[in-house]
């Protein structure tokens, strides 16, 4: 009688042939993934629903958007078919309000403060879903934040300008740096998520290790006791838990040591990140799957539209539609301030930038060139001669003074046109790129049209704000002289200011200063 079991051959000296091994295992796997699928993804009944209910419950919520209604950016307009863009806030918290988060982050002094949202990337999925675009803003930029109310305690912050990006999250949660970006962009943001250091350890681990690369042998630190830690020999290395945070923050060792570097390596962290969870057969791999589930929903903080298992499950099928040779990361472009210590926006390339993602043009340039009805114009409330216009000069530049007298000339051109009621604003020069109309409520619209058309101002510069009081002509720096203002023919490409990174180049390595190496 054969010991062999049912179902196999026995090959040499009475073993069990490998084919049948083979497939026993395979039959088995996918009975657990199956299993563990039904569990995570359906949670039906009995055993999987109380594990659905254990994953749900270990999803931190926060409020979406904590500024004033009159602050948050417009949603997003449908295309054609119906479908809507996607745009999702990722935020990487410096918290340190755990034993273990104290222990990666270091810097005692820090220890149970405010937390700050050092690293910030929005995502934005096409609403076709073909394309991906993410823009990461550097902690050091210098930016306005809205009013923000913590949901949880109820303090209001005010408004605040040339502030710290990084600071937003300390204003009142995530929904403030929400806020922030809205304002800045003028992009509506769907969700967030967030995640702090053992966060990112916990992810990392689950996931397996992310294949990094560095040109050098790198050691980040310093004498006096700087840097991450990061020891990397030359050429790719798998990296995960603590070491996977290293490489994340550093930036002593990374090309010139600024804030920018680090950016580039987040982005090369991410783009081998995805490659490496499409890669994978994490479904073929019970433990694997349940490990990720397990640590991915403690490792978050999201809104409340993101706050269950199934929503994240919905979200994970969208965000795979997009191969990943259409992902493009960028960095938003910048300047530095005066002092060299910190960064601003770059005037035109960053106002492009934010404008493609707006209008979900793709950042790769693998559109297909969109054509959009203009838009109707709005009726007049006024006419001419009775349309109080203010017109204000934004002439100065990064690197160049107002013109004097911008506002007196435009304002008298206007006055030349019929519109007697329009006068200079006399305030200090602002700083606006490009020429702008601009408007309170929805009423003014028409008249705010109409001095556009009167200045030769295409209608797309024409804009609502609460923070003027009446139709207000800002005069931008593309009209620094003459009196016929000529537009600017924009073209859809991505600035290359932006440091464009494809979701598909597995050739990126990241420069190491020759005073790190080991």
């Amino acid at each position: 009688m054969s010991l062999t079991p049912r179902g196999t051959e026995a090959g040499p000296g009475g073993r069990r042939s490998n084919e049948g091994d083979r497939g026993r295992r395979r039959r088995r796997i996918l009975r657990w993934s199956a299993a563990v699928l039904a569990v995570v993804v359906v949670g039906t009944a009995g055993a999987g629903w109380l594990y659905y209910r254990h994953l749900n419950a270990n999803i931190k919520k926060d409020n979406l958007n904590n500024a004033d209604a009159k602050d948050r950016a417009a949603e997003s307009q449908a295309n054609a078919a119906g479908q809507t863009p996607l745009n999702i806030l990722l935020i990487g918290s410096d918290a340190r309000d755990s034993a273990e988060n104290q222990k990666l982050g270091g810097a005692k002094s820090t220890y149970n403060t405010a937390p700050r949202a050092d690293v910030q990337m929005l995502v934005h999925v096409s609403a076709d879903r073909t394309n991906m675009s993410v823009v990461s803003m550097p902690r050091d930029t210098l930016v306005s934040i809205p009013k923000c109310t913590d949901p949880d305690t109820g303090r209001v912050y005010a408004a605040s300008t040339a502030t710290m990006a990084n600071a937003s999250l300390e204003r009142g949660g995530p929904g403030c740096t929400v806020a922030m970006w809205e304002k800045l962009t003028g992009i509506h943001i769907d969700h967030f998520m967030m995640v702090d250091f053992s966060g990112v350890v916990s992810m990392a681990d689950a996931i397996g290790g992310v294949p990094v690369c560095v040109d050098a042998d790198i050691y980040s630190h310093t004498s006096s006791g700087h840097g991450s830690g990061l020891k990397l020999k030359k050429g790719t290395t798998s990296v995960k838990g603590e070491q996977a945070l290293q490489w994340l923050r550093t930036r002593y060792g990374f090309e010139d040591g600024s804030d920018i570097a680090r950016t580039k390596a987040q982005h090369m962290y991410m783009n081998s990140m995805v490659r490496q969870l499409r890669a994978n057969a994490t479904l073929s791999n019970p433990d694997k799957l349940l490990k990720l589930a397990e640590t991915a929903t403690r490792a978050l903080t999201v809104d409340d539209g993101l706050g269950t298992v199934t929503k994240l499950y919905d979200l994970s099928k969208e965000l795979r539609e997009v191969p990943t040779r259409r992902i493009t990361m960028t960095t938003m472009p910048w300047v530095y301030t005066s002092d060299g210590n910190r960064v601003l926006p770059r005037p035109a390339d960053a106002a492009k930038l934010f404008r493609l993602v707006r209008e979900d043009i793709a950042l790769d340039g693998k559109d297909k060139k969109k054509t959009t009805k203009p838009a109707a114009a709005a009726r007049p409330a006024h006419a001419d001669d009775k349309i109080a216009v203010q017109v204000r000069n934004g002439t100065r530049g990064a690197t160049e003074a107002a013109v004097t007298g911008r506002a007196r000339t435009v304002a008298e051109l206007l006055v030349g046109k019929g519109f007697d009621e329009a006068v200079a604003d006399s305030s200090a020069p602002l700083s606006e790129d490009t020429t702008v109309v601009r408007y309170p409520s929805a009423g003014l619209k028409g008249d705010a049209q109409r001095v556009a058309r009167a200045l030769g101002i295409p209608t797309a510069q024409v804009k609502k704000s609460t923070d003027v009081g009446r139709v207000t002509v800002v005069v931008g720096a593309d009209w620094r002289s003459g009196t016929t203002y000529k537009a600017a023919e924009d073209d859809d490409s991505t600035p290359s200011s932006a440091s464009a990174l494809n979701g598909a180049d597995t050739t990126a390595c990241m420069h190491v200063d020759p005073d790190y190496t080991w």
